[in-house]
């Protein structure tokens, strides 16, 4: 199990923002979190070396991009060795459009998020699955649209449940 880090108010805020809008500059987030820009980017640098921070990302719009598909596949392996779990999450990492993969609990192995160019391709990726070593069942469920998506976690200290107001969970 993976300890929480213990993180002050500031830090919260910094992470905070930087979920928000990671293309921000040092200077505007230490103005945001109101400190001066050197320990702000001391802060930084240390949520970044301690694993907390991993990585800026852009979000795209994957319709603008050629993905015109999102699905999610729930998938049963005929085995739970570990062996077999870690050849699949092997497997679905190598391609492309699995965009995420969790190993879940109760009614199947793993949920895959994938997207796909169109309904053949869709059909495609559902026959790979489908003849994978292991795989003994595979449901798709194509998405309508997203209502919501959001980037990173809420930023609040543990045990204060999840209930927060928006912009005041820090």
């Amino acid at each position: 199990m993976t300890e929480v880090m213990d993180l002050d108010a500031i830090d919260r805020r910094i992470v905070a923002e930087l979920q928000a809008d990671g293309r921000m500059t040092n200077v505007e987030l230490a103005r945001r979190v109101g400190i001066s820009a050197p320990p702000c980017l001391r802060r930084v640098r240390r949520l970044e070396e301690e694993g907390l921070i991993r990585g800026y990302h852009a979000d795209t719009d994957a319709a603008l991009l050629g993905w015109t598909i999102t699905l999610f596949a729930l998938i049963g392996l005929d085995s739970q060795k570990e062996a077999v779990l870690t050849a699949f999450e092997t497997q679905v990492a190598e391609w492309p459009e699995v965009r995420e993969c969790h190993m879940i609990r109760g009614g199947g192995d793993f949920l895959v998020r994938l997207v796909a160019r169109d309904a053949a391709h869709e059909n495609q990726l559902t026959r790979r699955l489908t003849e994978s070593p292991h795989v003994s069942r595979v449901q798709t469920l194509q998405t309508i649209r997203t209502a919501l998506s959001r980037a990173g976690v809420p930023v609040q200290p543990p045990g204060a449940g999840g209930m927060g107001v928006a912009g005041t969970d820090m």
